[in-house]
């Protein structure tokens, strides 16, 4: 199962190269164990245990909302709002703009509003947002980095300002995905988790303060309130993951039921009709992934599916020489072109910066160090996965 030092798990087909990820000695990943474990969950006392949690919240809010949802729209928003009503909680929906808001993605989030909540919509500056999206695809390679720390500022710095204490979060990523055991079964999303996992690359506001040469107050929607701030007022955020069998798929069937929009087909580089609808940036985002680790959302949903039953290892085998890694020509309809023009990006400059991150350790390269690539101008990797 290995190759000069490139693995994969045995049991289902993340490699060795994807960030935080751990094997233990039969050569499975921890994202296969942590799941395996879950068949020794007593879930039913894990929602009893929510429910103190959240009715104890209930009880000493001072406020109008007894907990903060941040949303996207999406499969897994309206299942939280779903539970949260269902537990009678009264709670303020939380989104903060995407960078490229597609049409379905504007109708998710009516029909999540429809559920009977209220929906606060933060959008920063698109000009300064643009700039920052072509800045990080260019330095660190991602194109989404604006979007994934203002999903995490914007709730926290609400629940500061409107004094709600509790923030109701999804799945624990590193319990789904696999990550470090030790945080695993982490109960809680605090600054800390957020500077580890949340995707900042060790990228800071600061930084583009300094390199950018942006005004301070320009960033505050990009910035974590104070430690002190969050510790005074006892913000907290809570992994709705680790207390309900958390499962993707159901969750998609769960929100499909009371308004959710699926899309017409499998949305591109994916295996799936109903996630990450929201942003047309995401293809780019996942492509990059692909490039930098050699995986993808095709590889992530043929994990999830394995370890559910849903697909053999065989099969997911056959579908990531298929469908992974593909050159995102198109997203949700939206040509590559019309895409990076929203970021000032020829296709050629855009090109020659996946190039730059593409690691020629897990992709072919001829004997002048150079990429070698399929028709499509992706990348071919070294190893195959058997």
């Amino acid at each position: 199962m290995s190759n000069e030092g490139f693995a994969v798990c045995k049991n289902c087909i993340y490699p060795s190269t994807k960030p935080d990820l751990e094997f233990d000695k039969n050569g499975v990943c921890q994202g296969c164990n942590a799941y395996r474990n879950r068949k020794k969950i007593n879930w039913s006392k894990k929602e009893g245990l929510l429910k103190k949690i959240l009715f104890k919240h209930k009880k000493n809010s001072k406020g109008n909302y007894d907990c903060i949802i941040p949303v996207s729209g999406g499969k897994d928003s309206h299942y939280q709002v779903i539970k949260i009503l269902e537990y009678g909680l009264n709670p303020l929906c939380v989104n903060a703009r995407t960078d490229k808001l597609s049409a379905i993605g504007r109708e998710n989030l009516n029909s999540l509003e429809r559920l009977g909540v209220d929906l606060i919509e933060v959008s920063t500056d698109p000009a300064l947002r643009r700039r920052i999206n072509k800045f990080t695809l260019e330095t660190i390679g991602d194109i989404s980095w604006a979007e994934h720390i203002t999903i995490f500022t914007v709730p926290f710095r609400i629940a500061c300002d409107f004094n709600i204490p509790l923030i109701i979060w999804g799945e624990n990523p590193q319990n789904e995905n696999g990550g470090p055991k030790i945080h695993e079964k982490a109960i809680n999303l605090d600054r800390k988790w957020l500077e580890e996992f949340g995707g900042l690359l060790g990228f800071r506001p600061s930084d583009l303060e300094n390199l950018l040469r942006i005004d301070k107050k320009k960033l505050i929607q990009y910035t974590f309130p104070s430690s002190q701030i969050i510790n005074k007022k006892k913000i907290k955020g809570l992994f709705l993951g680790q207390f309900l069998a958390w499962d993707g798929h159901a969750n998609a069937i769960s929100a499909n039921k009371r308004g959710f929009k699926f899309f017409k087909k499998n949305v591109e580089g994916s295996i799936v009709n109903y996630e990450n609808l929201d942003n047309v940036q995401m293809r780019i985002h996942d492509y990059f992934k692909y490039l930098k680790y050699g995986y993808d959302r095709v590889t992530d949903w043929c994990c999830w599916n394995i370890r559910r039953k849903r697909l053999t290892r065989k099969n997911s085998i056959k579908i990531k020489k298929n469908k992974s890694g593909k050159f995102p020509n198109s997203y949700l309809g939206i040509s590559l072109n019309e895409i990076l023009k929203e970021i000032n990006c020829s296709r050629k400059e855009f090109i020659q910066i996946c190039d730059n991150f593409t690691n020629k350790n897990i992709f072919k390269t001829n004997k002048k160090n150079q990429l070698i690539k399929n028709k499509d101008g992706s990348p071919i990797l070294k190893y195959k996965i058997v």
